[in-house]
């Protein structure tokens, strides 16, 4: 250690906690992170809710925590560590040569997508988002394959507590309607965004398997309608739809 350097208790309380959840295999509660590392529940108490904020950990409905979205972000911006970032980049190249079109791969955060990587496309609109976003609750259709992806009993328990905002006319801002359309994507396997988030803009998105049944993740398209007229849409499903099966055929064999 540097002379004169002093370390900080709240930074070693933190990692603690970090670690404490990183070898658990089921989610922790205040209590008994507390009880594990003989901290005060204060502490973890403020700790833990920060983390949260930063999405570093996940607050679950339970009211326990677990490692968050943000550690895929960061193994992506510190070296691409992250497996399903280096499996899946190269599909997304290939979706942008086919498309012309803007490619995104993020994982879920509650309610909400984080974006882990992404491929620009070359000429034209450029829909450029930067790597660590967070998409606002329930927009766009990549949180909608993410959460596609859980039992239909879980997607009740999410929408039970969600608070639906209108971006555009086309906003669905009804939880019978919204859970309908994630019951629809469980059933097809492709979730659309007809200028749901931004007017003029449609996204369409399929989900990617993981490995991890506790992390959802989703490979999406973004362009202005003239980009994706009408009859163009079922191509770019149909392209989607077969390089997420190699996707998860490949994940399955890692």
């Amino acid at each position: 250690m540097e002379k004169g350097h002093k370390r900080v208790p709240a930074v070693v309380k933190c990692f603690k906690i970090l670690e404490a959840l990183a070898k658990s295999h089921e989610p922790l509660g205040i209590s008994e992170i507390s009880r594990k590392l003989g901290l005060n529940k204060s502490t973890v108490y403020n700790i833990t809710y920060t983390l949260a904020d930063l999405h570093v950990l996940d607050c679950l409905p339970s009211g326990k925590f677990a490692l968050g979205t943000l550690f895929q972000t960061l193994a992506n911006i510190a070296g691409k560590r992250s497996s399903i970032i280096q499996m899946v980049h190269p599909y997304l190249e290939r979706i942008k040569e086919k498309t012309g079109l803007s490619v995104f791969l993020g994982v879920r955060s509650g309610i909400q997508a984080v974006l882990i990587d992404k491929v620009e496309a070359d000429h034209g609109i450029k829909l450029s988002s930067e790597i660590g976003m967070t998409m606002p609750p329930l927009a766009g259709a990549g949180i909608k394959a993410m959460l596609s992806e859980l039992p239909e009993e879980k997607i009740d328990e999410i929408l039970s507590k969600a608070e639906f905002r209108r971006f555009t006319d086309n906003s669905i801002v009804d939880k019978e309607e919204f859970k309908d359309e994630l019951l629809r994507v469980k059933k097809e396997g492709i979730a659309y965004d007809f200028e749901e988030y931004i007017q003029g803009m449609i996204g369409l998105s399929v989900p990617v398997r993981t490995g991890s049944r506790n992390v959802q993740s989703a490979v999406w398209v973004v362009g202005i309608k003239s980009q994706l007229p009408k009859e163009r849409i079922e191509e770019v499903a149909s392209l989607l739809l077969s390089i997420a099966r190699e996707i998860n055929a490949s994940i399955q064999k890692a």
